[in-house]
């Protein structure tokens, strides 16, 4: 088995295109109209363009159960994704200074570095570094 695509939830998909594009840097992969609002939308890492896409999930708008738990993981401070990078204090700064909100700043947790922060679209995403 491989990964080849994992959804994260996301209340406007135009919104979460420009913010997963323009602020963290992935490229759009596919853009498939499903129906008038909805699309079947993916990004992928500028570093592994054949590697899994993130597929911007529109449930939220249309299926109340997944808006509940994309609610319910955001208010208790549990990161629906993990992003591994280089370095989580280079992302830091390089994120803050596009006013990018942290929930958790850079912290040490036994044998990694990591970061929380808001996507803007109802998630909390959290970016990880083996130290």
């Amino acid at each position: 088995m491989k990964v080849r695509v994992l959804s994260i939830p996301v209340q406007n998909q135009d919104k979460a295109l420009k913010f997963y594009t323009e602020i963290l840097g992935f490229i759009k992969k596919l853009d498939i109209p499903l129906t008038e609002d909805n699309r079947w939308l993916t990004v992928v890492s500028k570093e592994q363009l054949d590697g899994p896409e993130v597929l911007l999930e529109p449930a939220p708008k249309d299926f109340e159960p997944a808006k509940i738990y994309q609610n319910a993981l955001f208010n208790a401070g549990i990161p629906c994704v993990q992003f591994d990078v280089e370095s989580v204090q280079a992302e830091y700064d390089r994120l803050t200074k596009l006013n990018v909100d942290f929930t958790v700043r850079p912290t040490d947790m036994g044998a990694a570095r990591i970061a929380v922060f808001n996507d803007t679209c109802g998630n909390l995403i959290q970016i990880a570094q083996l130290i």
